[in-house]
């Protein structure tokens, strides 16, 4: 609860935030859980690829295949119907078109802090969507990330297959900008 005094007058705002978890066993798969529940899996077809397949626990499996001659632009299928469609823009930011339910709406995946390392998915109005903070697990040598939504993205339609997307964005932009600053690469 939070609680915001102004002119005499006391504004209540109840937040609440949703936790997630998705641990990897190796580099190739990560489980997206809650509260010990599974929701999903996303799995890499190969380790210096962005192909991969997101499948949740309900059954329902998606496609994520990169497109064009360099493979730039990458869509999420599900059969041959393109629901989402993202690319990383100059600044490295993850620009994010999405397509569900027939209905066109943006978003940004950013990288924020270096320190404290996250990234954030806001909307087209600059709301704060969820937070996602890598955390890297040296006896295992994989990630672990730790994602907090708010109320406004489990709104969200399709807000699971975001969740899950959120994971391939973060290993999509640290790929990207390891071979950016990669000799050679």
């Amino acid at each position: 609860m939070i609680f915001i005094q102004d002119c005499n007058i006391t504004y209540q705002y109840s937040i609440t935030m949703t936790e997630y978890v998705a641990k990897s066993d190796g580099s190739l798969i990560f489980q997206l859980v809650k509260d010990s529940q599974n929701i999903g899996s996303l799995t890499y077809k190969s380790w210096f690829k962005f192909n991969a397949a997101i499948d949740f626990a309900d059954g329902r499996s998606y496609q994520v295949e990169p497109k064009g001659f360099w493979g730039t632009i990458v869509e999420v299928k599900d059969g041959n119907r393109a629901l989402l469609k993202f690319s990383m823009n100059w600044s490295g930011d993850i620009v994010v078109q999405s397509y569900f339910n027939n209905v066109e709406q943006g978003y940004v995946f950013r990288h924020r802090g270096i320190l404290k390392e996250s990234f954030i998915l806001i909307d087209k109005d600059g709301v704060e969507l969820l937070v996602l903070k890598p955390l890297l697990k040296w006896n295992k040598m994989n990630f672990e990330y730790r994602i907090t939504s708010s109320d406004v993205f489990e709104t969200v339609v399709e807000n699971k297959l975001l969740l899950m997307l959120s994971i391939h964005w973060t290993n999509y932009y640290m790929s990207m900008t390891m071979a950016a600053i990669t000799p050679g690469s």
